[in-house]
């Protein structure tokens, strides 16, 4: 399998999508609003991936919860957002998981994009917002740590996001690059909560932020000081790492060069979310089988899962 993640254009697979996964193999792909009409669709949908890929195909969706909810009505019920739960009892968290990772896994998907890790902090830019469970790491750090339990419990692999933290990035990595000018001390707050989780069992996803005080050129997806030093040093997270996503406008160049600076800097596989073929050829065409480390890494997690889910 490659070391890549791909989107797809739309609710079935078209012709060169299909000859695109069978040539290159990647490891899955991610599914959004465009890509789910119901459930009948999406079923076909993914057994047509796993059909090319095999059934160890990952296959990835966002379903935190409030705003970021790719299965939702009037198929699918609605949940709140990782916010409603701050100060609450963290069976209240656990029980909400379990049930959108018991949902995901019903329909076809093994890997849920969540819970978010970062702080929600005041004079931030709204894009985290209430999908973050609180502005105190340790509350964030305990509702967390059920979230995660639940969706495993659920039958879905937990993705912990935006490491190593979103929260104080006053501008949208979406649409530009933010950078978090803070000292190593004050950063040790956004740090905390990805600490109190690290597992070999778990996935990781990086932020699109340059963090001057740990490298003054490279964002943290692309850069191997982050990757090294924090994501693996300091916060000691042995996981599966994927980068955001890397169509998103903080990043700039060719998609190849993004695809093998992400994976050279330490992701074990890149995401690319647009859906547009030749996009998504650039990408897989730049993209290298994944490393025997990130394929110990990806059965470490598979393994977590139970298997009754």
């Amino acid at each position: 399998m490659r070391a890549a993640i791909i989107g797809l254009s739309g609710p079935a697979l078209t012709a060169e999508e299909a000859g695109l996964l069978a040539r290159y193999r990647p490891l899955g792909a991610i599914l959004f609003r465009r890509n789910i009409a119901s459930p009948a669709q999406l079923r076909a949908l993914t057994d047509a991936l796993r059909g090319i890929l095999g059934e160890e195909a990952a296959l990835l969706v966002d379903q935190e919860g409030g705003r970021v909810a790719r299965l939702a009505p009037p198929h699918w019920p609605e949940f709140p957002s990782a916010a409603r739960f701050e100060h609450g009892p963290a069976e209240a968290a656990r029980a909400n998981a379990e049930a959108i990772g018991r949902l995901c896994a019903a329909e076809g998907f093994d890997v849920v994009c969540a819970p978010c890790l970062d702080l929600r902090l005041s004079g931030a830019h709204a894009v985290i917002g209430d999908r973050a469970f609180s502005a105190d790491p340790a509350e964030v750090a305990r509702l967390g740590a059920a979230w995660v339990a639940g969706l495993r419990a659920g039958g879905a692999i937990p993705v912990i996001k935006h490491i190593p933290g979103h929260g104080r990035a006053e501008l949208d990595s979406h649409e530009a690059l933010p950078v978090v000018a803070e000292a190593p001390a004050v950063l040790e707050a956004d740090i905390a909560p990805f600490r109190a989780l690290a597992a070999a069992d778990l996935w990781a996803m990086t932020a699109h932020i340059l963090y001057p005080a740990w490298d003054e050129a490279l964002c943290a997806t692309l850069s191997p000081r982050v990757i090294g030093r924090v994501i693996r040093g300091e916060i000691g997270f042995p996981g599966f790492l994927i980068s955001d996503d890397l169509a998103m406008r903080a990043l700039s160049g060719g998609l190849g060069a993004r695809t093998r600076a992400a994976l050279a800097a330490g992701c074990d596989a890149v995401l690319h979310c647009s859906g547009v073929a030749a996009e998504t050829a650039e990408v897989l065409e730049a993209a290298p089988f994944l490393s025997p480390g990130a394929e110990a890494r990806l059965a470490a997690a598979r393994a977590a899962l139970p298997t009754h889910a």
